[in-house]
């Protein structure tokens, strides 16, 4: 007596393929993932970038911050203080920003010298993406 043995052919290709079809579910997910992880490091670059650009404004000009501001079209500038938005692709916001990128003075203890803190976050994720401390030197008249 012979037995048929296509159920068994066709039950060995149904798990080959199941296999497959899980190597390549674990594979997508791992694109994905690597997707997501460059978009966050092309990010982070990026407000790097801005935040060093402020922090080189801020020396170069003493700390003013009224200055700064002036220079980098900042949308709100005080005496101690300035933020900018950006949007999804880091240009200049009009109204609704992904990126907000903030600098501030900082309390120093040591005579003649000035500090000011630059971060940047990122309002979708709701996390920071880069802080940077800047430091100057205030010359006085008398020096």
């Amino acid at each position: 007596m012979r037995r048929d043995k296509t159920p068994l052919l066709l039950m060995e290709q149904l798990v080959t393929l199941l296999v497959f079809a899980l190597a390549a579910a674990v594979c997508l997910q791992a694109f994905v993932t690597a997707d997501g992880l460059s978009r966050r490091m092309a990010d982070r670059e990026q407000a790097a970038i801005h935040c060093q650009n402020v922090a080189e404004i801020l020396r170069n000009k003493a700390g003013d911050f009224s200055a700064a501001a002036g220079i980098l079209n900042a949308q709100y500038a005080d005496e101690n203080s300035l933020m900018i938005d950006y949007t999804e692709d880091w240009t200049l916001a009009d109204n609704t920003a992904r990126y907000i990128l903030g600098a501030s003075r900082r309390e120093t203890s040591v005579p003649g010298l000035r500090k000011a803190e630059v971060w940047c976050r990122d309002e979708a994720a709701g996390d920071e993406l880069f802080r940077i401390e800047v430091a100057w030197q205030e010359v006085t008249a008398d020096e």
